[in-house]
């Protein structure tokens, strides 16, 4: 199994390009069913999860076709199954995204709950009541979702309980072949609903208000093929500027979208980055300067986004000061603390959802052990400023959301080696 091995106390320098956004592909991916036309997708990252996307398409019987500069090429025209199996679901929870527009296009699914990350419940219930308000019949039965709505799905107000963005995704592609007007309230409104309300108006649908709290999707008999671009991914993004801080460097990333990351840039200015933005680029340094610390609360898009969370503490466990992380979102993200305290962090923990952290002048090397995606690049950022080689293991939590991160480390002077 591979790891990574990180000698720390390098500070990171240099110019990196963004990759696609995990977050914004995978939903399309799932969108390309809604057509029996190709559709291109552009700027996909090649990721594992991607990989395994890609991989359900063609289990239900979907045609990909990848190029070499890794576009991906759906046609969905000719079906073999509606069955999304848990082999595959288990392992990636946005393949449960697959379920709005498999029914709303054939008219019935077979989905298995959803794995993923072990980061807390994170219920599908708002889907499904959502499903059933446009009129599909759903049951649970042996770890399976059965949907049905032979004679179609009907456009209706939906009104989701909390801000969900899998809820709102998988319901804005099952109301674009719905008949009549569906409103979503309470919608999620990150960046990648806007991107994937974009990616389907380019295939023929009616959507708009999205990227606000009420979506609104006029539905149409039938969508056609297109193209669309993914956007940048804005979480790694986040991710190398914290590191560049962390490590006291300095770093220009390209094709970034600076629109999706205010809250992100707002606290590095406050733990002490200098920052320059352009319509694509942002500069950062730190001109060699340890960070602050900086007070951090979850909440969601536009607020501060707790995918960024644990990147951000350990930025926090080497700052100047204490500072207090209060986790909203999820109940059970704070996994990466105590190896995080392995590497000398001195991090106290309140409950579920608030951390403490004292910041130290040193972290030292030690082996840690990855558990989750998110908390994978903190440990990454915590090694680049330790003393040592640290050894990461189980990073295929890594390669879940971030592409070929030791070689885009090593392009900042990191130095990060891939090992068995």
């Amino acid at each position: 199994m591979d790891k990574l091995s990180i000698t720390g106390g390098r500070a990171l320098h240099g110019r990196l390009r963004v990759s696609g956004a995990k977050n914004s592909t995978l939903p399309i991916l799932a969108g390309t069913l809604l057509t029996d036309e190709p559709v291109l997708v552009r700027n996909a990252p090649h990721l594992h999860d991607v990989t395994t996307m890609i991989e359900l398409l063609g289990t239900l019987g979907a045609q990909v076709v990848i190029d070499e500069k890794l576009n991906v090429e759906v046609c969905a025209n000719n079906l073999t199954q509606l069955c999304a199996p848990y082999e595959l679901v288990k392992t990636m929870r946005a393949s449960f995204l697959v379920l709005g527009p498999l029914v709303a296009k054939h008219g019935q699914a077979q989905v298995s709950l959803p794995g993923g990350c072990a980061i807390g419940s994170r219920p599908v219930d708002q889907h499904l009541k959502g499903l059933e308000v446009l009129g599909a019949k759903v049951s649970v039965s042996d770890g399976y979702v059965y949907a049905e709505a032979p004679e179609g799905l009907v456009g209706a107000d939906v009104y989701m309980d909390l801000v969900t963005v899998g809820g709102t995704e998988n319901l804005m592609m099952a109301a674009c072949l719905a008949r009549g007007t569906t409103r979503l309230q309470n919608a999620a409104r990150e960046p990648e609903i806007v991107d994937l309300g974009n990616f389907l108006n380019t295939l023929g649908a009616r959507v708009k208000g999205h990227g606000t709290s009420t979506i609104e999707i006029q539905g149409v008999e039938k969508m056609h093929g297109g193209e669309h671009r993914v956007m940048a991914d804005r979480v790694e993004a986040g991710t190398y500027l914290i590191a560049a801080a962390a490590t006291r460097g300095s770093i220009k990333l390209v094709d970034v979208e600076p629109d999706t990351l205010g809250a992100v840039l707002e606290k590095l200015q406050q733990a002490g980055a200098i920052l320059t933005v352009g319509d694509d680029w942002i500069e950062l340094d730190m001109q060699g300067k340890r960070p602050l610390a900086v007070d951090i609360e979850t909440t969601p898009y536009p607020g501060f986004p707790t995918d960024m969370q644990a990147q951000f503490m350990a930025l926090n466990a080497i700052a100047v000061g204490t500072s207090a992380i209060r986790e909203n979102i999820f109940e059970n993200r704070f996994m990466h603390v105590q190896e995080m305290n392995r590497l000398g962090a001195d991090i106290e923990l309140h409950g579920h959802s608030m951390a403490v952290v004292h910041g130290t002048d040193q972290l030292r090397a030690a082996p840690v052990m990855a558990t989750d995606l998110r908390a994978s690049s903190s440990l990454v950022i915590a090694a680049l400023v330790a003393q040592g080689t640290t050894v990461i293991d189980r990073i295929y939590h890594i390669d879940r959301g971030y592409e070929t991160i030791e070689e885009k480390l090593q392009q900042l002077g990191g130095s990060v080696q891939r090992v068995s």
